[in-house]
Parts: structure tokens; C-alpha cells; sequence
């Protein structure tokens, strides 16, 4: 075991589908807190929230090798916690 072994890198980078749920959450997080505050949901939300399925079905299409059943699992229950945050956060939203 030489010196080249045991300093060698073993982390590669954040893997894809993290990076994509981290993605989701971000972009959620400021449409819903910019465009979504009041009782009639602005347009904008909704644009953002078609640019982000856009974007969430070219990167698993770019990266389908990557998706396993454990990620698309992972994955289906983050989407579905965003739609449990989303219903929670209007119930809560005042009528501007």
C-alpha cells in the first residue's frame, strides 16, 4: 500500500439526483415565498413551477443511468412534500 493508495480521492462530488431534490426545494422555497403570499396565486408561481418540471425532466432524462428505485423513491416523496408544503403555506396565506 503505497503512498498514491492511501491519499487517493474517494469523494467524486454531489451526486445528481441530490443536487436536483436541492434544486427543487430552492426554487419552491423563493416562488412560493415571492409569488404565492397572498390568496390569488400569481401567474409567476405557476411559470416557475412549469420552468422547474421542465427542468426536473431533462435532467433525469439527461442522467436516467443515475436513477435508481431508491432515488426515484426519494425523489417522488420530496415532490410530494412539496405539494403537502405548498398546501400548508396557502392555508396559512393572508387575502391581500
Amino acid at each position: 500500500m503505497g503512498p498514491n493508495e492511501l491519499f487517493k480521492r474517494r469523494h467524486y462530488g454531489t451526486p445528481q439526483s441530490v443536487m436536483l431534490l436541492l434544486t427543487n426545494y430552492l426554487v419552491f422555497a423563493i416562488c412560493l415565498s415571492l409569488f404565492a403570499s397572498c390568496k390569488p396565486i400569481s401567474v409567476f408561481f405557476w411559470i416557475g413551477m412549469g420552468v422547474l418540471a421542465v427542468y426536473n425532466f431533462l435532467n433525469i432524462r439527461k442522467d436516467r443511468e443515475e436513477y435508481t428505485r431508491t432515488r426515484i423513491i426519494a425523489y417522488i416523496v420530496s415532490v410530494l412534500l412539496m405539494v403537502a408544503l405548498f398546501f400548508i403555506f396557502m392555508a396559512k396565506a393572508p387575502n391581500c
